[in-house]
């Protein structure tokens, strides 16, 4: 049977621009994952591997125009989002190239031997080494820092797992490129150029997760595909992690005494995170909870003003449209449920921004679950709550988040610690009197949460991101002679490391 061919689409049109490449065959896959694992020990140089991640920087730079115009071209999120993005993967993979100088992600601790404890301690030295070969399977909305030369692939790069990465079908072309780039910076500083191996195709992927030889995994995309996955990783005869990011819903509660302070900024906020990049941002505030009353309708009025205003967008593909128009009409016909702005089809390529509303009560006697569910688009859930009881019970009704929303009045607002001790078990970050959308490259960043946000407790953004590519190994009176030299006595490399 022939290899299904790739083709890179124009989702302003629906229209294919190029075929790119070719569905890669189990035989294929093998192969690729079998070149990578060659190029494992390559990596063990630290000072190869930061200066790798330095150059695939330097690289993506020097080529910007050129992968700015391809990923556009696949994905409408225009030059001025993707010049953003872009900057964000370079700023990532110099972070992390500053992580592996740095040295302290190797967690070194030592224990000398005493005597004297119950049992008595031996001479213990621990640190964390490399899993192996690396699955990263690309996300659609962010075809640059989520996608080849992304988080994932830039942390395990930098914690010495070589990688193969699983193209999304949105964007082949410009993973196609930046995988180019990063082979060429792989042999611009002497590594194996498959230190980064690309494959295409769905099934490509279910046989990258099966691979004997992969050690670990890395996914963004949908609750469907990366469930599929993760029990992919978990069945194996040789079970291993998989690090997904699946979908959120980002809850917002909004207290009374915030909406008596600042009604109309608080909707003209919510609309502009709501809206951003056409709702297609996984940290996107998709449910609020806001109060009934004068205050509350301020909130939904000028929400409703600025998402009037808010022009037709385009998604990343015709599926994800069909499947927006699909689930914002399902919610809209719900009893009970009204559209201040009706979203859906803004014409045949794009789609139109909207709010819904429903009194939080109905959600309280355990109907319209569907109103608790990510929509995947531009369009977001006020319900309005007549007690701190109703949101209490609601909050206590939803699923795991990668990020949840607090808004108080300036002055001290009574609800506000119950309310913030109540968000913290559903997201992995909390935010007070801000908006979701942005995620910040910093060391302490945390981009997770609760399933099904995420399938681990890890992180897909910041330093720690590379502690999800690593094992710790303890040992036990080894000579000196045959300890890693991160380990011996006298640091000579100079290591953060803790000893006791």
């Amino acid at each position: 049977m022939a290899a299904e061919s790739v083709w890179s689409v124009d989702p302003r049109t629906g229209k294919p621009r190029e075929q790119v490449a070719v569905e890669a065959t189990a035989g294929e896959v093998d192969r690729a994952v079998r070149a990578a694992s060659a190029a494992r020990a390559a990596l063990a140089d630290r000072t190869a591997r930061a200066a790798l991640l330095r150059a695939a920087a330097d690289l993506l730079d020097e080529a910007g125009a050129h992968v700015i115009e391809a990923a556009d071209a696949e994905t409408a999120l225009g030059p001025v989002r993707l010049t953003g993005e872009l900057a964000r993967t370079t700023a990532q993979l110099r972070s992390f190239a500053d992580v592996v100088d740095e040295g302290s992600f190797l967690d070194v601790r030592i224990d000398l031997p005493d005597p004297t404890t119950t049992p008595p301690t031996p001479d213990l030295r621990r640190w964390k080494i490399p899993l192996g070969v690396v699955a990263v399977y690309a996300a659609s909305n962010f075809p640059l820092a989520f996608s080849v030369p992304g988080g994932d692939t830039a942390s395990a790069l930098a914690a010495g797992c070589p990688v193969v990465i699983k193209a999304h079908p949105d964007h082949p072309a410009t993973s196609e490129l930046c995988a180019s780039l990063l082979r060429r910076a792989a042999a611009k500083v002497g590594l194996p150029e498959n230190v980064v191996v690309l494959v295409h195709g769905f099934e490509a992927g279910v046989e990258l997760v099966r691979h004997p030889l992969v050690a670990a995994a890395g996914f963004t995309g949908s609750v469907r595909g990366g469930r599929a996955l993760f029990d992919a990783a978990a069945a194996r005869p040789v079970p291993i992690p998989f690090h997904g990011e699946l979908g959120s819903l980002n809850p917002v509660v909004i207290t009374g005494a915030a909406a008596d302070e600042r009604a109309a900024e608080l909707g003209a906020g919510l609309a502009g995170s709501m809206t951003l990049g056409a709702g297609q941002f996984c940290t996107k505030p998709g449910f609020v909870l806001a109060p009934r009353g004068e205050a509350g309708d301020g909130i939904v009025a000028s929400l409703t003003a600025a998402v009037s205003e808010t022009e037709p967008g385009v998604m990343l593909d015709h599926r994800m449209r069909d499947a927006f128009v699909g689930g914002v009409r399902e919610r809209a016909g719900l009893p009970g449920v009204t559209a201040p702005v009706t979203p859906g089809p803004g014409g045949d390529h794009t789609v139109s921004a909207g709010v819904l509303t429903v009194d939080a009560e109905t959600l309280v006697d355990g109907k319209h679950e569907l109103l608790l569910e990510e929509c995947f688009g531009p369009v977001t859930v006020v319900a309005r709550y007549a007690s701190r009881e109703e949101i209490s019970e609601i909050l206590s009704r939803l699923p795991g988040n990668l990020t949840a929303t607090l808004h108080i009045a300036a002055d001290d607002d009574p609800d506000a610690a119950g309310l913030l001790a109540e968000l913290t078990p559903l997201a992995g970050r909390v935010l007070v009197n801000g908006w979701p959308t942005g995620v910040a490259v910093a060391g302490a960043q945390h981009h997770g949460g609760p399933y099904p946000a995420t399938t681990s407790t890890s992180t897909s953004v910041g330093a720690t991101a590379i502690e999800r590519w690593l094992r710790p190994v303890t040992y036990q009176s080894t000579p000196q002679h045959l300890l890693p030299p991160e380990l011996r006595d006298g640091n000579p490399l100079g290591l953060p490391r803790r000893e006791s």
